[in-house]
C-alpha cells in the first residue's frame, strides 16, 4: 500500500521537518528525516526509499544537486518543496529531474495527493518486467519496436523527428516534460536554445494525431515549462 511506502524527507528548517515527519508518520508512512544534502544522498543509497522529498535551500548544497546526484542511479519519484516560486526554478528543477514542485507556504493535503500520484506512477514502472513497447491511450496504438503508429485503423506516418518526438513523450506519459528537455532528447544539447523547433514540430504531431488541434487531447501545453502526453484514463470514449 502506499500508505506504507518509506519516504525520506530533506529539509533543514526544523519545524517544517518535524511537522512532515509526524503529519506523514500520522498517515502511516515510514519516515526518514535528515537536514543535509549529503546525508539525505548517503540515507538514499543505504536505505533505499520509495520516494524523496527535499528542499532546494540547503545548508551545505543546492537541492537541485541533490535531483542530479539521485538521478544518476535512481528513477524514484522526488517532489521539490521549495520557498523559490519563480517559474525559472520549477523549470531547472524539473529539467534535472523532479517529478513535481511544491512551493511554501504549501497545504498538507495537496502534498499528500501529489506523494500519491507519484508514488502510483512509480509502482505501475516497478511492476513491469520490461520496458514497455506497446501503448494504447485513447484511438491511438503506438509500437515503438516496429515503430508503427496507428489511429483507430488508419496508419499514422511520421518523420523521424516526429517519431523519436513522439516516442520520448509517449514512455513519460503523464509527466511534464520541459521543453529543454525535449529539445535535448530530439535534437541534442546544441539545440536547447531554439524552442522554435519544438513548436514546428509539435504543431505538425498534433495535424496528425489530433482529431481537434484547436483542442488537444493527447499533447498538452503547460504553459511557459513545456509539454505532457495525456495517460489513456484522460482521452473521451468519443
Amino acid at each position: 500500500m502506499e500508505e506504507q511506502a518509506r519516504i525520506l524527507v530533506i529539509e533543514d528548517d526544523r519545524p517544517i521537518l518535524n511537522f512532515l515527519k509526524t503529519s506523514l508518520a500520522n498517515k502511516g508512512y515510514q519516515v526518514t528525516a535528515v537536514m543535509e544534502g549529503e546525508k539525505g544522498l548517503a540515507e538514499a543509497a543505504q536505505n533505499v526509499p520509495d520516494l524523496v522529498i527535499t528542499d532546494l535551500g540547503l545548508p551545505d548544497m543546492d537541492g537541485l544537486e541533490v535531483v542530479s546526484r539521485l538521478r544518476e542511479w535512481t528513477e524514484l519519484p522526488i517532489i521539490i518543496l521549495s520557498a523559490r516560486e519563480k517559474e525559472r526554478d520549477k523549470v531547472e528543477a524539473l529539467d534535472k529531474g523532479a517529478n513535481d514542485y511544491l512551493t511554501k507556504p504549501f497545504g498538507l493535503n495537496e502534498l499528500l495527493a501529489r506523494m500519491r500520484v507519484s508514488l502510483r506512477h512509480a509502482s505501475r514502472l516497478k511492476g513491469q518486467a520490461e520496458e514497455k513497447t506497446v501503448y494504447q491511450i485513447g484511438a491511438l496504438n503506438i509500437d515503438l519496436a516496429s515503430r508503427r503508429i496507428f489511429k483507430g485503423d488508419e496508419e499514422i506516418h511520421l518523420t523521424a523527428i516526429e517519431y523519436k518526438l513522439l516516442s520520448t513523450m509517449v514512455r513519460h506519459a503523464g509527466k511534464v516534460l520541459t521543453q529543454r528537455y525535449l529539445l535535448n532528447e530530439v535534437w541534442g544539447s546544441e539545440c536547447v536554445e531554439h524552442p522554435q523547433y519544438l513548436r514546428v514540430y509539435m504543431a505538425s504531431l498534433r495535424r496528425k494525431i489530433e482529431v481537434n488541434t484547436a483542442q488537444p487531447e493527447y499533447i498538452i501545453t503547460e504553459q511557459g515549462i513545456g509539454y505532457r502526453f495525456a495517460e489513456d484514463n484522460e482521452i473521451s470514449a468519443d
